[in-house]
C-alpha cells in the first residue's frame, strides 16, 4: 500500500525526520495510532489480505461479545494465513532514537480449542535492502475473554516505511481488537517504561504453581502430567497442591516448557527459581538444567543455559539462575531438561522475575593486617616439631641442610629478611599421597586478605619419577590449592602460591602433600603471610614509567612560533597504543549498551566461541561463519584489531563428536581442510591466531596424528596467512598452582616446537587467576621472557563476590602486565555480567551499570594517559615524558591557536618529533 503522506507532500527523508522528532518530543505520552478505538470505523487501518469490519461494543451483535472498553472493536475475518491481520502505516509518526510502548486489547473467535498467540509486529521497509520484521510483543488469548498485549520497540535508522500490525492466530480464526496504543518516550526513560509493564515482583511464567492444571505448559518432545502425589504417596508437593512431571522422555533435552514470548524484555536481567526433583529409571541423582530457546527475527536459533543442579529422587531442590536477552527475538521458550532418557523431571513451582538489583558489597575493613608476617607457628623449627602434627600415620623428624635464603618469590614480596634456620621437616613412612606435616591456622587468618605461600621442598633419594609436591589447605570440607611444584631430582625446589578466604570458616588446616606413597620428602621455611599490594603498586608505577614511557621533544616550525612571546603548549594523550582487549560473543553485539562500552574502552577483541571449530563446523561439511563475520564487521567499523581464537583445541572434551569418530587419515584431511578453509577465508583479517589451544593440558591431535602434527599446524598456518602472529596459549602458567603448565614446562614445549620449525611468534598466558600475587606472576613472566617472544595475557579474568576485592585483583594483574617489558598486550575474557565463564568476575552488571571493578579498570586506563602543558623553551621546543600512543597538541600564540595530532611510537628515548604549524 502506498504511503499517502509521502505521496501528497513529497518531503525529503531529512525533513521528515526533523518533523518527526519535533512531533515526538512534543507528544511523548500521546498515542501515535490514529483511530485507536475504532470510533471512526476502520479509517487509517487496513486489513492485510483479509476482511475486516467494526462492531458496536454495546450491541452484542457478534455472539453477544461486548467490547472491553464499552465502545467499538474491530473484527478481522476470512484469514487464510497466520500473518494476516490489521495494520496501520506509522512512518511519519515514529523516529529513530526513541522507545515506544505498545498496548492492545485483543481476543479471538472461531474454530479454536484452548489458547493461541496474538502478536504485534513492525514491518520495516528500506530502500536498498530487504524488508525486515521486528517483533514487538505477544499475548496468549482465548475465545473467553479480552487479553492485554504489551511490548516495546525502537528503531535505529530511518526506514522508508514503517507498518504496525497485529497478527498470529491460526487460519480461519477471527482476530478481535478493542483498542491499540503506541506511546513514545525518550530512550532514557526506557527502563521505567518497561517496568510499568513488568513489575519487579511479577512472575512472567503463567500458572507457575500448576493451580490451573497444565494450562500454558507443554512437553518438549515428551508428555507432561499433573500430580497431587506420586510413588504411593511418598512424593508430595513441597508447596501448594500440585506438581507436574515431564515423562516418557527419550532424549536428555526433553522436558516441560512454556513459551514466554512477549513477556520478557531485552536488556533486562531475569532470575529463575524452580523447585525440582527426579523420578524413575533407577536414577538417584541427575543433572537438571534450565534453558532458553530463542528464535531471532532472522530465524537464527540460540540456546541459553540459565542454571544447572544435581537433582535427587529423594527430595525437592531449588534450581536458581539468571539470564538476559540482548536482541529482540521473535520467539522465546523456557524449558527444563537434562536427566537421562526414561527419568522424569518433577516441577513443583517455577518463577521468572526481573532480577533484583544487588547492592554493591562494602569494602572489607581489615584491622592490623600485619603484612609480611608469617602466620605459621615454629616455621624455623627452633622448637623442634612444636605446633606441627602428622596428617595420617606418617613419621616426622627434624633434619638439617636446607637453604638459608628465602625462596625468590617470597624474597621479592618481603624484601630484606633474616636467613632461614637451615632446618627442615623430614617426612617418612608415607602410605598415602596426602600424608605429610600439618598445622591448624584458623585463628590467624583474616577474611579478604590475600596470602602468599612459600617454601623449599625436596624429595628423598632414589626417586626416579617426577613427584608433585603441594601446599594444601583444608578449609572446612573444601580443598584449597596453595601452590605446587614438580620435583624430579634431589635438589631443593621453590614452591609458591596464594589463597584468600572470603567466608568465615570453622577450621583451616595447612598441610604439605603430594608425592607418591612410600616417597619421603622434606619441607623447609614454610611461609604464609598477607601481601601488601599497595607497596607493590608503588614499585610497579616506577617500573611502568621506565618501560612504557619515552622522553619526547616536540620541535615546532612555522612563522607564528615565537618563544620569546610565550607560546603556550598543551599536550593531551587521546589513546594509549598498548592493546587492551576484551572477549565478545555474537549475541553481545545485539545490545547497543554493550557495544558502546566495548568500543569506547577496548582496542582489541577476541571471540568467545565463534571462531572455534566446534562452532564453525558443528556438523561435518556444514559451515557457520556468519557469527564470526558479524563480530569482525563490527570491529572493523570501529578500528578494533582481532585475535583469532582458536584454530584447534587440543583438549579432547572440546572436540566435536564427528571429528572424534574419524580414522587417522580422515582426521588428517579434516585438519588440513580446517587450516585451509579458515585461514584462506580470513587472510589478513586476524592479527593473531591461537594455533592449538591448551597443548599443556590436552593431546587429542598429537595422540592420533603423531608428535609432528603440532609443528605442522603452525607451519601450515604461517604459509596460508604469513602476516598473522601465531601463538601458543594455555592456563595456570602464572599462578604456581598447576605443575602441568609451569613456566618451565611451557618453555620446554615452545623450544620443542621451534626445533621442529614451528614459527611460534607469541606466548599466550590465559590469566584465569584467583587471589593473584604480583611477585608470583612476575616470576613466571621473567622466566618466559628469556625466550624473547612477545607475551600476551589472552583471557584474563578475576573473581570475587566483593567488588572491591575483585577490583584489587584486577589491578594486580593489569599493573603487573603493563609494567613488564615482555608483555605486549592484554585481553579480558569478557566484562559483562551473565556473559562470562566465571561468576563474580564482571566489570559491568547485566543491565549496564559499571561496578567497582569496572571503575578501577577505567581509572587505570586514565592513569596510563599522559598530559603536559607549558611554554616553549628558548630553542622553540617543548619536552615531556609520555606513554606511547596518539596525542593532540594545542599551540597558542599571540595570533591564533593551532591543533595538531602526533603519535609517540616505539623508538629510542628521547624521541624527537617535528610539527609544522
Amino acid at each position: 500500500m502506498e504511503n499517502p503522506l509521502k505521496s501528497k507532500h513529497h518531503v525529503s527523508e531529512s525533513e521528515k525526520l526533523k518533523e518527526n522528532r519535533i512531533n515526538s518530543y512534543g507528544n511523548h505520552n500521546d498515542n501515535i495510532i490514529l483511530n485507536f478505538d475504532f470510533s471512526q470505523g476502520l479509517q487509517s487501518w487496513h486489513p492485510n489480505c483479509c476482511d475486516g469490519y467494526v462492531v458496536s461494543g454495546e450491541s452484542g451483535y457478534l455472539n453477544a461479545i461486548s467490547a472491553n472498553s464499552g465502545g467499538r472493536y474491530a473484527v478481522i475475518t476470512n484469514r487464510k494465513e497466520c500473518w494476516q491481520g490489521l495494520e496501520q502505516d506509522i512512518t511519519s509518526r515514529v523516529s529513530p532514537g526513541f522507545s515506544y510502548t505498545v498496548s492492545a486489547c485483543v481476543r479471538v473467535l472461531g474454530p479454536l480449542h484452548g489458547s493461541t498467540g496474538v502478536q504485534a509486529t513492525l514491518k520495516l521497509e528500506y530502500p536498498d535492502s530487504a524488508t525486515s520484521y521486528l517483533f514487538v510483543g505477544r499475548a496468549s488469548v482465548t475465545k473467553d475473554r479480552w487479553e492485554k498485549l504489551e511490548g516495546t520497540f525502537s528503531i535505529a535508522t530511518v526506514p522508508n516505511r514503517v507498518v504496525f500490525y497485529l497478527e498470529g492466530p491460526a487460519p480461519g480464526v477471527d482476530l478481535l481488537i478493542d483498542s491499540v496504543s503506541v506511546s513514545c518516550s525518550n530512550l532514557k526513560g526506557h527502563e521505567s517504561a518497561t517496568m510499568k509493564c513488568f513489575a519487579d515482583d511479577e512472575n512472567i511464567v503463567l500458572n507457575p504453581h500448576f493451580d490451573d492444571g497444565l494450562n500454558n505448559w507443554s512437553g518438549r518432545g515428551c508428555k507432561i502430567a499433573l500430580h497431587d502425589s506420586m510413588g504411593d504417596g511418598k512424593i508430595q508437593p513441597l508447596s501448594g497442591k500440585f506438581f507436574a512431571s515431564a515423562t516418557e522422555r527419550t532424549q536428555s533435552w526433553n522436558g516441560i516448557q512454556q513459551e514466554i514470548t512477549g513477556r520478557v524484555q531485552r536488556k533486562l536481567a531475569y532470575e529463575v527459581t524452580a523447585v525440582v526433583r527426579i523420578f524413575g529409571n533407577n536414577v538417584t541423582n541427575a543433572d537438571v538444567r534450565a534453558t532458553l530457546w530463542v528464535q531471532e527475527q532472522n530465524q537464527r536459533e540460540q540456546y541459553i543455559g540459565i542454571a544447572s543442579l544435581q537433582a535427587s529422587d529423594k527430595e525437592w531442590a531449588q534450581l536458581q539462575g539468571k539470564f538476559l536477552l540482548n536482541g529482540s527475538p521473535s520467539k522465546v521458550v523456557f524449558y527444563l531438561e537434562g536427566p537421562p532418557p526414561g527419568t522424569d523431571i518433577l516441577v513443583n513451582s517455577l518463577v521468572v522475575k526481573h532480577a533484583a538489583k544487588v547492592p554493591p558489597s562494602p569494602p572489607p575493613i581489615i584491622e592490623n593486617a600485619a603484612f609480611g608476617v608469617n602466620i605459621i607457628q615454629n616455621s624455623s623449627l627452633h622448637d623442634g616439631l612444636n605446633g606441627w602434627f602428622p596428617l595420617g600415620n606418617c613419621t616426622m623428624s627434624v633434619g638439617t641442610g636446607s637453604p638459608h635464603l628465602l625462596p625468590p618469590m617470597a624474597r621479592d614480596s618481603l624484601g630484606p629478611h633474616e636467613p632461614l634456620s637451615g632446618r627442615c621437616i623430614l617426612v617418612t613412612n608415607r602410605t598415602q599421597t596426602w600424608m605429610g606435616p600439618a598445622q591448624i591456622i584458623t585463628a590467624k587468618l583474616k577474611l579478604y586478605l590475600t596470602y602468599q605461600v612459600s617454601a623449599w621442598v625436596r624429595v628423598g633419594p632414589g626417586v626416579n619419577t617426577p613427584q608433585n609436591v603441594n601446599v594444601a589447605l583444608g578449609v572446612d570440607s573444601q580443598w584449597v590449592n596453595g601452590g605446587q611444584v614438580e620435583v624430579n631430582d634431589d635438589r631443593w625446589h621453590e614452591i609458591g602460591g596464594s589463597f584468600r578466604i572470603e567466608k568465615q570458616p570453622s577450621k583451616v588446616m595447612v598441610y604439605i602433600q603430594g608425592p607418591s606413597s612410600g616417597v619421603d620428602f622434606m619441607v623447609a621455611g614454610l611461609q604464609i603471610f598477607p601481601v601488601d599490594r599497595q607497596a607493590r603498586f608503588k614499585h610497579l608505577k616506577k617500573q611502568t614509567d621506565k618501560i612504557r614511557k619515552l622522553d619526547v621533544i616536540l620541535k615546532f616550525t612555522g612563522a607564528d612560533v615565537d618563544s620569546s612571546l610565550g607560546t603556550f603548549v598543551k599536550v593531551t594523550q587521546t589513546q594509549n597504543s598498548f592493546p587492551f582487549g576484551a572477549c565478545v560473543n555474537r549475541t553481545n553485539i545485539d545490545n547497543e549498551d554493550f557495544v558502546d562500552f566495548f568500543v569506547k574502552n577496548f582496542n582489541w577483541a577476541v571471540f568467545g566461541n565463534e571462531l572455534k571449530w566446534y562452532w564453525t563446523e558443528a556438523q561435518q561439511g556444514k559451515f557457520n561463519y556468519k557469527d564470526a563475520d558479524d563480530i569482525l564487521d563490527l570491529c572493523k567499523s570501529h578500528g578494533i584489531e582481532c585475535r583469532g581464537h582458536c584454530i584447534f583445541w587440543e583438549v579432547e572434551s572440546t572436540v566435536q563428536s564427528w571429528i572424534r569418530s574419524l580414522n587417522k587419515n580422515d582426521l588428517m584431511t579434516a585438519v588440513q581442510n580446517r587450516l585451509t578453509g579458515l585461514l584462506t577465508r580470513y587472510k589478513d583479517k586476524f592479527r593473531h591466531y591461537d594455533v592449538n589451544n591448551e597443548m599443556l593440558h590436552g593431546s587429542f591431535y598429537q595422540d592420533r596424528l603423531g608428535k609432528d602434527v603440532r609443528a605442522y599446524m603452525f607451519k601450515t598456518a604461517h604459509q596460508l596467512d604469513p602476516a598473522a602472529t601465531l601463538f601458543v596459549n594455555d592456563y595456570h602458567v602464572e599462578d604456581g598452582c598447576d605443575t602441568r603448565s609451569s613456566p618451565e614446562k611451557y618453555i620446554e614445549q615452545i623450544l620443542n616446537l621451534q626445533e621442529q620449525g614451528a614459527p611460534v611468534g607469541g606466548i599466550g598466558i590465559q590469566g584465569h587467576i584467583d587471589s593473584p600475587v604480583g611477585p608470583i606472576v612476575c616470576s613466571a613472566l621473567d622466566k618466559l621472557g628469556i625466550l624473547g617472544i612477545p607475551i600476551w595475557f589472552t583471557e584474563l579474568d578475576v573473581s570475587s563476590i566483593n567488588e572491591y576485592v575483585r577490583a584489587d585483583d584486577l589491578e594486580v594483574m593489569l599493573r603487573e602486565a603493563f609494567a613488564h617489558p615482555a608483555v605486549e598486550g592484554l585481553m579480558l575474557w569478557g566484562f559483562w555480567e551473565l556473559f562470562m565463564s566465571r561468576e563474580n568476575s564482571h566489570l559491568v552488571d547485566a543491565e549496564g551499570n559499571v561496578n567497582v571493578a569496572g571503575k578501577r579498570y577505567l581509572a587505570l586506563k586514565d592513569e596510563w594517559l599522559s598530559h603536559a602543558h607549558g611554554h616553549l623553551d628558548d630553542q622553540g621546543e617543548f619536552r615531556f615524558r609520555g606513554f606511547r600512543g596518539t596525542y593532540t597538541v594545542d599551540v597558542v600564540t599571540l595570533t591564533k591557536t593551532t591543533t595538531k595530532t602526533f603519535v609517540v611510537d616505539k623508538g629510542e628515548s628521547p624521541l624527537e618529533l617535528t610539527i609544522s604549524l
